[in-house]
């Protein structure tokens, strides 16, 4: 073998040495070295990792939301089997990694999270009719389970972020009898309705009979009103009135003395003389000529 083929190995040897001692950790996980078996306490971030290929083995652990699917049976309150697929949403804390390694191992789906949540979804889905599981309180279910999910899995360094039951499968006989009992209550609740609505067209009739009482007892009330204001006005006014006649008749009383009266006569007698009628005019010279007329008269 000469030089130049003898180099070439070396390289190559060198070479496949220098990448069989490199690791690449990708974004979505975290590495630990383990060297002779013993896991090492430092985790290493994506990227580039150097160790030696005789003695140290580097082990990537996904941190990323990890979507742990289950299809099982669960029993209901009244003693059913109710066929369920459901989805676990969880993820590795990265601190964690080297502890979960030593404690549980890579297989820490199905060693530790699918027997907790077992567990857990029996225990929890036993205390609920099989009904419940198909309505509102199916979001009660899930939060339950995964609060015991958390109570284990969270101190081994497991973050559970939702228990998710995608799939309910009631035995048929269930199934038909609770539709029927849906439409029931259904037709139960549109009957409600109708009643409900025909009871406030009741009440919005009587409001209104009510309202046009009250507004005719008001009219009524109003007229009567302006009846007796008017009445006591006109009363008033006469009374104002013939306050004014009587208090002129006491001005022209005060007004007529002895001389204006005696001045009237005159007045009175001269036009009736200068009067180309005849006439006899008697008189004792003291009794005024405008009574005398008057006597006449009478």
């Amino acid at each position: 073998m000469d030089n130049s083929s003898i180099k070439f190995t070396v390289f190559a040897s060198f070479l496949m040495l220098l990448l069989s001692s490199c690791a690449t950790v990708m974004p979505d996980q975290v590495g630990v070295r383990r060297t002779f078996g013993r896991i090492g306490d430092q985790v290493k971030q994506p990227g580039v990792v150097g160790f030696n290929p005789f003695t140290t083995r580097v082990i990537r652990v996904p941190v990323r939301t990890m979507n742990l699917a289950i299809i099982e049976n669960l029993p209901s309150k009244e003693g059913l089997t109710i066929r369920s697929e459901s989805s676990i949403l969880y993820r590795v804390k990265s601190s964690a990694v080297p502890q979960i390694l030593k404690e549980t191992g890579m297989e820490f789906e199905e060693m530790l999270i699918l027997p907790v949540f077992r567990s857990a979804a029996s225990d929890v889905c036993s205390k609920y009719d099989a009904k419940d599981m198909h309505s509102a309180k199916r979001a009660e279910i899930e939060e339950e389970i995964k609060k015991r999910l958390v109570e284990v899995c969270a101190p081994k360094g497991f973050i559970i972020e939702a228990v998710l039951l995608k799939s309910i499968t009631l035995p048929g006989g269930l199934s038909k009898s609770i539709e029927t009992k849906l439409e029931a209550e259904q037709d139960a609740l549109r009957m409600q309705f109708v009643l409900d609505r025909q009871k406030q067209e009741a009440q919005r009739q009587i409001i209104d009979a009510e309202g046009a009482k009250e507004i005719a007892r008001i009219q009524a009330e109003g007229k009567k009103n302006a009846a007796i204001i008017e009445s006591e006005a006109k009363a008033k006014s006469n009374e104002i009135e013939a306050e004014g006649i009587k208090r002129a008749n006491e001005l022209i009383s005060l007004s007529l003395t002895p001389n204006v009266l005696k001045f009237k006569q005159i007045e009175a007698f001269q036009k009736l003389s200068a009067s180309p009628n005849t006439k006899t005019i008697i008189t004792d010279g003291k009794t005024p000529i405008v009574n005398m007329l008057g006597n006449e008269g009478n």
